[in-house]
C-alpha cells in the first residue's frame, strides 16, 4: 500500500467518517485513522456519537420510554399491565447490538468506497505527514497527504474536585453502563447529556437530582419554550436544583457525598452514583507535533477559517474540535463540504440554520434565533405560537404537553427562529430549517397545506398566528 494520499482524516466521528467517504465517491485517495475499540476488542469507527453518545443514549431513552408508557401511560388505553419489570442487562444488550450493527455498518461504507482505515492514533507532523500509532500497539506507521482533515472531536469536562472513577462517579459513558437502576442518581448539569441521560434512570426508578450551577434552566433555549419544560420535568418526578455550584465530591462507604453551594450557603447531597455532564471539550490531546503550525485558539479549539480551513495550507479541521455548536450533524456536514472544497468545488454551510434538539419526552428542538437574542440585537419582530394541546393528532396520542413557537422579522416576514416543545420536536423541526435555508417567510409555511391530523398542523397553526390568522386558537 503506497503510504501517499490525497486526502486523510484523523479521526472516524460523524465529521471524520463522513468526510472520508465524500472524499472517496470524489475520486481523491483517501485514509481514515481512528482509535475507537468496541467491547469486542475490534475497530469501532463512528467517534463518540456512534460509541458512546447520540445512538446509545437515545436507544436507553427508547427503552426508558417503553418501560414508563407501560408503568403511567397504558391503562388511559385500555391496557392493563401487572407487575412489569425492567431487565437492566438486557436493555444495555440490546443498546451495545443497535451500537455494533451501526459501528460496523461505518466499517463496511468505508470498505465500499476503497477508504484505507487504520485502527489507532494520528499525529499530524510537519509537512503534511501523519504519523499513526497502531491500537495494537505495533510499530508507528506513517503516511503522507496532500490535505489533512483534523476530526478529532471532542471529551467530556472534568470539574475540579470531582474525580471520576469509573464506578461511582461517571461521565456520560458511565452512565450508559449501569449495571442496575441506582436508587438514587446524581447529575451535575441540567444541560443536554444531564437531561436525557437523568430521563432515562428516572424513568427507570432511580431518585434523580439535576445540580445546574446557572440560573436559569436551558440558557441556550428560548424561555417560553424552557419555563414549560422546567415544569414538565419536574412533574416527571426530576428534581433540578438551578444556581447549585458543585465543590467537591467522594465516595464514602460506597456513597457519593456532593458539596454544593447555593444561595441558602454550603450543604450536602448522598446519591448512589454520580454522572457529571457539564459540557464537553476539544480534544486535541497527542493530535498536533509542536512543530506542525496549526494554532489553536484560547478556547482550545483548533483555529480555522469559514471554510475549515487552519493556519498551516493543506490542513483543515472539522467538527467538535472546531468553533461552532459541538453537533454530529453540524460536523458530518461540514465533512461534506471540506471534501468538496478539496476536489475544488464550491461548498457552505450556513451555521444559522443548524437544529439543536434535546431528545427528553416531550423533545425540545430549535433553530435559528431566540426571543432574548433578537430583544438583545435590537431587531423588530414578531411571534406566533400554538399549543400541543389543541392539535388533534397530539391529543389522540397522549402527546399534549408543549407547543410551538415561530418568530419573524417585523417587516420582512422571513422566519428567523422556530422553537418546539413536544412529542416528535427533532422531526417537526425539519420543516422549518428548509423553510430558513431558503430564507423563507412565516406566510410561506402558512400557505402550505398540511396533512390532517398530524403534529405538523402545530407548525402551520403558529405561522398562521403571526399574522393574527390562526384557525384552532384564540388571536
Amino acid at each position: 500500500m503506497s503510504d501517499k494520499f490525497d486526502v486523510i482524516v484523523i479521526g472516524g466521528g460523524p465529521g471524520g467518517y463522513v468526510a472520508a467517504i465524500r472524499a472517496a465517491q470524489l475520486g481523491l485517495k483517501t485514509a481514515c485513522i481512528d482509535a475507537f475499540t468496541g467491547k469486542d476488542g475490534k475497530a469501532s469507527p463512528g467517534g463518540t456519537c456512534l460509541n458512546v453518545g447520540c445512538i446509545p443514549s437515545k436507544t436507553l431513552l427508547d427503552s426508558s420510554k417503553h418501560f414508563h408508557h407501560v408503568q403511567h401511560d397504558y391503562a388511559a388505553h385500555g391496557i392493563t399491565v401487572s407487575d412489569a419489570q425492567i431487565d437492566v442487562p438486557q436493555m444495555i444488550a440490546r443498546k451495545d447490538g443497535v451500537v455494533r450493527k451501526l459501528t460496523g455498518g461505518v466499517s463496511q461504507l468505508l470498505k465500499g468506497n476503497k477508504v484505507s482505515f487504520f485502527h489507532g492514533t494520528g499525529k499530524l507532523k510537519t509537512g503534511l505527514e501523519v504519523e499513526i500509532t497502531p491500537a495494537d500497539e505495533g510499530d508507528t506507521i506513517s503516511l503522507h497527504g496532500k490535505n489533512i482533515i483534523l476530526a478529532s472531536g471532542s471529551v467530556p469536562i472534568e470539574i475540579p474536585g470531582v474525580p471520576f472513577d469509573g464506578e461511582y462517579i461517571v461521565d456520560n459513558v458511565g452512565a450508559l453502563d449501569f449495571d442496575h437502576v441506582p436508587d438514587t442518581l446524581g447529575v451535575i448539569g441540567a444541560g443536554v447529556i444531564g437531561l436525557e441521560l437523568g430521563s432515562v434512570w428516572n424513568r427507570l426508578g432511580s431518585k434523580v437530582t439535576l445540580l445546574e450551577a446557572l440560573p436559569d434552566f436551558l440558557a441556550l433555549a428560548d424561555k417560553d419554550i424552557s419555563k414549560q419544560a422546567l415544569r414538565e420535568f419536574k412533574k416527571q418526578g426530576l428534581e433540578i436544583h438551578l444556581g447549585s455550584m458543585v465543590k467537591s465530591a467522594g465516595v464514602e462507604d460506597g456513597k457519593v457525598k456532593v458539596t454544593i453551594e447555593d444561595a441558602k450557603g454550603e450543604h450536602q447531597h448522598t446519591f448512589e452514583r454520580l454522572l457529571v455532564s457539564v459540557g464537553r471539550k476539544p480534544y486535541t490531546d497527542g493530535l498536533l507535533s509542536e512543530d506542525c503550525g496549526v494554532k489553536l485558539t484560547e478556547k482550545g479549539q483548533i483555529d480555522v477559517n469559514e471554510q475549515s480551513q487552519t493556519s498551516v495550507p493543506g490542513v483543515w479541521a472539522i467538527g467538535d474540535c472546531v468553533r461552532g455548536p459541538m453537533l454530529a450533524h453540524k460536523a458530518s456536514e461540514e465533512g461534506v463540504a471540506v471534501a468538496e472544497l478539496i476536489a475544488g468545488k464550491p461548498a457552505n454551510i450556513h451555521f444559522d440554520t443548524v437544529p439543536w434538539v434535546v431528545y427528553t419526552d416531550p423533545e425540545i428542538a430549535w433553530v435559528g434565533k431566540t426571543e432574548q437574542e433578537l430583544q438583545a440585537a435590537g431587531i423588530d419582530y414578531k411571534t406566533g405560537s400554538f399549543p400541543f394541546a389543541a392539535n388533534g393528532r397530539a391529543l389522540a396520542g397522549g402527546h399534549s404537553s408543549g407547543m410551538v413557537k415561530m418568530l419573524a422579522d417585523a417587516e420582512t416576514d422571513e422566519i428567523l427562529g422556530v422553537h418546539i416543545f413536544g412529542a416528535n420536536a427533532s422531526e417537526l423541526v425539519s420543516e422549518c430549517v428548509v423553510a430558513m435555508e431558503f430564507q423563507g417567510a412565516s406566510e410561506d409555511l402558512a400557505r402550505i397545506v398540511h396533512a390532517h391530523p398530524t403534529l405538523s398542523e402545530a407548525v402551520h397553526e403558529a405561522a398562521l398566528h403571526l399574522d393574527g390568522r390562526a384557525i384552532h386558537r384564540g388571536n
